[in-house]
């Protein structure tokens, strides 16, 4: 999944559960600022951030690494 599409699934899921941004940014210990860049797609979150809000979610965040040739 590319990050965008994860961004809208996690809002996607925020909305479905009824929970207002700041709910979610207070839940998953994030600032309100830092949840509203990511939900625009403007902010730059750690993976760190973007699990906290998946936890609050209720989703599972998982990352795969892909090594190209170059990195070998």
């Amino acid at each position: 999944m590319h990050f965008h599409q994860l961004i809208k699934t996690l809002k996607e899921r925020r909305e479905a559960l009824q929970v207002t941004q700041y709910d979610l940014a207070e839940l998953a210990g994030v600032g309100l600022r830092t949840l509203k860049q990511v939900e625009s797609g403007k902010g730059n979150p750690t993976v760190i951030t973007l699990q906290k809000i998946a936890d609050v979610l209720g989703m599972e965040l998982c990352l795969k690494v892909k090594a190209t040739k170059s990195d070998i």
